[in-house]
């Protein structure tokens, strides 16, 4: 039996040695970032997914780092090393980060080598299919920190009212209706789309005179013909909506699509490209 229990104590001392760790349970709801799997042995404590929010990347510029803004899609994922994991260093936690999101065409923006307080970090930016997506990594020893901003421009969900609409059609005659919502690639009009299309209707009844163009517009993200006939699908879509459910008649509405062909805002920007989807009313 002593012989048993020496042997039992000595493989113990062996593992102790080797350390050999717990791994621990992830807290609820939280995940990995697509974009990226976590470093072994490690386990999420804190995790925020926010649909549209900001955070100040670091970026290099005059061989300092400085703040930029960056909108969109925010994450928040912090990691915890498992108990009796050994440590493998901030600076190993960075650089493998750092080297994962280069083998998917990310760019280094900034590199704090030296201490950042109590951390290492960098700032990566991946651009990805017609996605922009920063990433700011901060590490210490026994954890390390995402922050992860998908880069988009608001959606906007303040829709101008009847009166507004009316305004803008006397003085410059036509006016661009944000709030009517499609899936990409889709012209089936979503549900929360009810208000702006309820502001139409309420704009066309206030005034009986009134004729005009449903024009449908997109960015320039795929082919110019398929966006043609995208755009005029969507106005199609907007036309029946308010025939068919809200009473105008057909003979007051002509449904158009010109594609990318008239752009409020550049399209080289997520924010530019959420401005020139939009739903044009224009006076006949």
């Amino acid at each position: 039996m002593k012989k048993v229990m020496a042997i039992l104590l000595g493989l113990l001392f062996v593992m102790a040695g080797f350390g050999i760790s717990t791994a621990e349970p992830d807290k609820k709801g939280g995940k990995d970032h697509p974009l990226l799997s976590r470093m072994p042995n490690f386990h999420i404590t804190d995790y925020k997914d926010i649909e549209f929010d900001s955070y100040k990347f670091n970026v290099e510029q005059n061989k300092k780092p400085v703040p930029v803004n960056v909108e969109g899609h925010k994450y928040y994922i912090r990691y915890d090393l498992d108990k009796g994991a050994a440590k493998p260093g901030n600076l190993k936690i960075v650089r493998n980060i750092e080297n994962a999101l280069k083998n998917i065409g990310g760019k280094v923006l900034v590199d704090v080598s030296a201490q950042w307080g109590v951390y290492r970090g960098s700032t990566i930016m991946v651009q990805k299919g017609g996605k922009e997506t920063w990433i700011s990594v901060k590490a210490a020893d026994t954890s390390y920190e995402l922050t992860v901003v998908e880069k988009e421009g608001m959606q906007q969900e303040v829709v101008a009212d009847a009166a507004a609409m009316g305004n803008d059609i006397r003085s410059t005659g036509h006016v661009s209706v944000y709030g009517i919502y499609f899936d990409t690639g889709k012209s089936m009009i979503k549900p929360e789309s009810d208000t702006a299309i309820a502001e139409i209707a309420k704009l066309l009844k206030d005034n009986g005179g009134l004729k005009i163009y449903v024009v449908g517009h997109t960015d320039n993200a795929g082919s110019f013909d398929s966006n043609m006939k995208l755009s005029k699908d969507r106005a199609d879509a907007v036309a029946k909506e308010l025939v068919s459910k809200r009473g105008i008649a057909a003979a007051r509405l002509k449904a158009y699509g010109v594609s990318s062909l008239s752009p409020v805002a550049s399209n080289s920007t997520e924010d530019g490209k959420a401005k020139n989807r939009r739903v044009e009313l224009v006076a006949q």
